[in-house]
C-alpha cells in the first residue's frame, strides 16, 4: 500500500550527522544522537511503500536544553538555507525529488519507479526575516508554513501561548495571497483562530486530537472542524506523549492508543480528512514510538488497525487529494 506522509525532519536529522543513505542497522550503531534510536532512512522509507513526504525546514531556537540553536532571524534562515541544500543534494544524488505543484506531485505518484518524492514544508516561520521575503522562499520551492513551533516572532506556539503578532498577520495575508499553505500543526489557539480569519489554505501535518491529550499542541475540536472546513487534512503524529494523556517516561503508547485519536476526528470530520504526519525521529526515537512501530518500515501496521475500506484514503489517498487539488 502507498504511503504519504505529512511530516518528517529529514534534512534536519542529515545535519545532526544522520547518513540516512545507510541501512537502518548500520546507521544505528554509529549514531549520533544518544537516547533517540533511529527509525527512518531512504530505505525503510522506500520499505514502506512511502511515495512522497513533506519534508521539513526546521530551524531549532536556542534553549537551555539546546544552547546552540538560533537566537536571530539570520541564524534560523542559515539553518533552513543549509537544510535545504541537503535536500538539493539528495535530490542530485537520486534519492529524491523536491515536488513545487499539484502538476508535479500527481505525474511523480504515476510513477511507481520515481525515487522518494518531497514537498517543503517550513515549521516555524522565523527563517523568513519579513513577510516581503515570502516570494523569495516560494521561489525555493517552498509552499506550505507553519507560524510557529514554540513561540516566534509571527505566532504563539506551544506551550507559549499568544495570538498573530502584528507581523505574523502580514505574513498569513502574504500566504493568502501567494497561495502558500498554513500548517496549523504548533500553532496556539489565538494565533489559529487569526489565520482562520485572514483565510489562507489550510492544513494540520502532524496534529493529534485535544480531546485525547489536553494541551495547546494538539487540535481541539473546533480547530479540527476548522481544517476539514476548509478542505485540509490532519495527520496522525506517532510520539507516545502525543497519543496518551497519562503517558510516563520510560513507556510505549500502543497502537490503539493512536487508533481511538484516529476514530475521534473520524467521528467529528469523517475518514476524508485524516492522514500521516507521523514526525518519526522528530526530536525522539524508537524509545518513544508506539508499541510495534521499532522502524519506518512498520508505519503500516497502524494502517492495519483501521477499517479495511478507510485504509488507503489514510495511508494516501486524503494527502494525495489535497495535494494535487490544493498544493
Amino acid at each position: 500500500m502507498r504511503l504519504i506522509d505529512g511530516h518528517l525532519d529529514l534534512a534536519m536529522n542529515a545535519l545532526s550527522g544522520r547518513d540516512l543513505t545507510l541501512p537502518l542497522e548500520q546507521l544505528r550503531l554509529t549514531d549520533p544522537l544518544p537516547g533517540q534510536t533511529a527509525t527512518t532512512t531512504f530505505g525503510e522509507l522506500e520499505a514502506a511503500g512511502t511515495a512522497l513526504c513533506f519534508g521539513t525546514l526546521f530551524a531549532l531556537p536556542a534553549s537551555a536544553e539546546d544552547p546552540h540553536g538560533y537566537r536571530t532571524a539570520a541564524e534560523a534562515k542559515a539553518q533552513a538555507l543549509a537544510q535545504l541544500e541537503q535536500y538539493l543534494r539528495w535530490q542530485d544524488a537520486g534519492h529524491l525529488r523536491l515536488l513545487t505543484s499539484a502538476q508535479e506531485v500527481a505525474a511523480h505518484l504515476q510513477r511507481p519507479e520515481a525515487p522518494l518524492g518531497v514537498v517543503l514544508l517550513m515549521e516555524g516561520a522565523d527563517p523568513v526575516l519579513t513577510p516581503d521575503e515570502l516570494p523569495e522562499w516560494v521561489g525555493r520551492g517552498v509552499k506550505i508554513i507553519g507560524p510557529a513551533w514554540t513561540r516566534t516572532r509571527y505566532a504563539g506556539g506551544t506551550d507559549t501561548p499568544g495570538p498573530l503578532s502584528a507581523e505574523g498577520r502580514e505574513l498569513v495575508q502574504g500566504m493568502k495571497e501567494l497561495g502558500v499553505t498554513l500548517d496549523a500543526s504548533h500553532l496556539d489557539d489565538d494565533a489559529f483562530w487569526d489565520a482562520v480569519d485572514i483565510g489562507p489554505k489550510l492544513i494540520a501535518t502532524h496534529s493529534n486530537s485535544r480531546a485525547l491529550v489536553p494541551g495547546n499542541r494538539h487540535l481541539s475540536d473546533e480547530m479540527a472542524r476548522a481544517v476539514a472546513q476548509a478542505g485540509g487534512v490532519i495527520g496522525l503524529v506517532l510520539l507516545s506523549r502525543f497519543i496518551q494523556a497519562d503517558w510516563q517516561p520510560g513507556t510505549r503508547a500502543a497502537l490503539s492508543d493512536l487508533l481511538r485519536h484516529a476514530e475521534h476526528y473520524a467521528a467529528l470530520v469523517g475518514w476524508d480528512y485524516l492522514g500521516i504526519g507521523s514526525d518519526l525521529d522528530g526530536g525522539f526515537g524508537a524509545e518513544k514510538t508506539p508499541v510495534g512501530i521499532g522502524r519506518y518500515r512498520d508505519l503500516p501496521r497502524l494502517l492495519e488497525l483501521l477499517p479495511p475500506e478507510r485504509r488507503l484514503a489514510v495511508a494516501s489517498g486524503n494527502w494525495e487529494r489535497w495535494l494535487t487539488t490544493h498544493f
